[in-house]
């Protein structure tokens, strides 16, 4: 990572290297005699595509129209073929937002993986690339038919023979990478979005951010994904593809029931039950659901990567195989209505997320930068653990010591001992979520319109709305009752602070951040090689 892909060089800086202003003898051979930090300042931006075409721009193809959705690093526009007039969506990644050569990497192997995959009706189809100063930007097939689960809490109608539908396109997109040498390691009902707003429209994988090339018999041990859909290995940091089959089977068990099946208020609490994997067939609606739909999903939930089915067999169970003779009996009220919460809880938290990264700005990123010079003290462009140790007092960080080993290793992403720029700016921001809240504050205050210092039910209602202004007033109640912990009919900052801590996709504020944080998780969890948890209901150490 010690490259200047590490970092990006913020508009207007001056090239001369600050260390030259603080030194006060004339005599220049001095100065030229000492290294300067090649992470003050990086050269021109950055080059993402390795086959990049320089001459080519996205506007002599393309006309881009207004914006459909923002993610972490790239915002998605309406994006019109200009010869054919064909629309399509163009996901334009800010190259101020690619702050680590993590990132940058992220970007490049996304696009070498949608390029790779051959045509498939259930994956969202990358037409082109392009590079400027500015951005990269990936166009591709236009899905304009909404969110799963907005879909079906729409359509009225839910039964088993619904569900089975859409988990056999999960499985056939499993296949189908898995066949390709790619683990998709972020399958989640947002990542699946249907082509139009016909009844019989494909439904597609759209997201590629997270995946990775295998060989058979590779493993991983990097953490990443979302809470709620992680397999037990990837918390044991040991894992392969059936991960994604893991994830499909989290899916399948929402689709039934309308919530997830290892829950909990906190992150730690999420790991401990997705590590005990104790499946809970008993609330409503199981008792009315078939025994085959019940056996897929235990199997696919199987805590043992080598006894769980593969994708194949997932297609070849007979609850999908025949799957028009599924119950065809609406799943009763409470799923869609669960389902409805669950998917506008989502929405709560990824609205407050977009503010959070919205305003982790280039100033500070600036504010990273000179701090990083200021603990690189011999100026080699790397810090290592004492000066991290001496430059985290210096700043007042009241972190002991095995935090900061802990922060280190985490951090030392390329194990050499040193952090470099890149390296640096994932701990800062770590450090400056876990620090102080500053960043929920600005979201909080992003809601709290009158600054009442409370998020009142008119300003869920208005945060909350979707595109025709419209919220649903039970699943509106249904959150404030769940966020609304003290029952004052309003959301204290301490309640949405609980709330975003609560089984968030930190990734669509900061994916570095996300690894981090899941990894340090995993580390406190590993002693002696084996995974303790504290049970916050009993107290007792568990050791899976």
């Amino acid at each position: 990572m010690g490259n200047c892909n590490a970092c990006i060089r913020p508009e207007n800086e001056s090239s001369t290297n600050s260390s030259n202003h603080n030194q006060k003898s004339p005599r220049p051979k001095k100065i030229r005699e000492r290294r300067p930090n090649p992470y003050a300042e990086s050269p021109a931006p950055i080059r993402v595509l390795k086959d990049f075409i320089p001459r080519t721009r996205i506007s002599d193809k393309y006309i881009l129209g207004r914006e459909l959705g923002r993610g972490e690093f790239g915002i998605t526009y309406l994006c019109t073929d200009r010869e054919t007039r064909e629309a399509l969506a163009c996901k334009s990644i800010s190259k101020k937002k690619l702050r680590t050569a993590v990132d940058i990497e992220d970007v490049r192997r996304e696009v070498a993986i949608m390029s790779s995959l051959p045509n498939h009706p259930n994956i969202v189809k990358l037409k082109a690339t392009y590079e400027d100063n500015e951005a990269v930007h990936l166009v591709m097939e236009l899905c304009e038919g909404g969110e799963l689960f907005d879909r079906i809490v729409a359509r009225g109608h839910y039964s088993e023979r619904a569900a089975a539908g859409v988990v056999k396109t999960v499985a056939e997109v499993v296949r189908m990478c898995h066949a390709n040498g790619v683990i998709h390691r972020d399958l989640k009902p947002e990542n699946f979005l249907f082509a139009n707003k016909k009844e019989n429209s494909a439904l597609k994988a759209i997201d590629f951010g997270l995946s990775v090339f295998f060989k058979p018999g590779e493993r991983f041990s990097e953490i990443v994904g979302s809470p709620y859909y992680m397999a037990p290995e990837v918390l044991k940091r040991n894992y392969g593809p059936e991960v994604d089959i893991w994830s499909a089977g989290v899916i399948l068990y929402i689709l039934l029931c309308g919530v997830p099946p290892f829950w909990a208020e906190t992150e730690q609490g999420v790991a401990l039950a997705i590590l005990r994997g104790v499946i809970d067939f008993k609330r409503e609606p199981w008792p009315q659901i078939s025994e085959s739909a019940k056996s897929l999903v235990k199997q696919m939930l199987d805590p043992d990567p080598k006894k769980r089915l593969t994708a194949q067999q997932v297609l070849d169970h007979p609850w999908i195989q025949h799957a028009k003779k599924a119950p065809n009996v609406p799943l009763s009220d409470i799923v869609r209505t669960r389902l409805k919460q669950f998917s506008v809880m989502n929405k709560f938290k990824k609205k407050a997320l977009r503010v959070i990264a919205e305003h982790l700005s280039v100033e500070e990123v600036e504010v990273i930068r000179d701090m990083f010079t200021l603990m690189d003290t011999d100026n080699d462009g790397k810090v290592t653990y004492d000066e991290l140790t001496a430059g985290l007092r210096k700043v007042g960080s009241q972190l002991a010591e095995p935090e900061i080993k802990l922060l280190m290793e985490v951090a030392d992403v390329d194990g050499n001992g040193f952090l470099d720029y890149g390296e640096f700016v994932a701990v800062t921001i770590h450090l400056q979520r876990i620090e102080n809240d500053e960043h929920l504050r600005r979201a909080f205050m992003f809601f709290d319109k009158d600054g009442s210092g409370y998020i009142e039910l008119d300003e869920l209602r208005e945060a909350l709305a979707d595109e025709s202004g419209e919220t649903d007033e039970d699943v509106l109640k249904e959150i404030m009752r769940e966020v609304d912990t003290d029952k004052d009919g309003q959301i204290s900052f301490d309640e949405f602070v609980a709330m975003m801590k609560t089984g968030t996709d930190w990734r669509k504020a900061s994916r570095q951040y996300s690894r981090e944080r899941f990894k340090s998780l995993s580390l406190n969890l590993m002693k002696d090689g084996s995974l303790q948890l504290q049970d916050g209901f009993t107290g007792q150490t568990v050791i899976v």
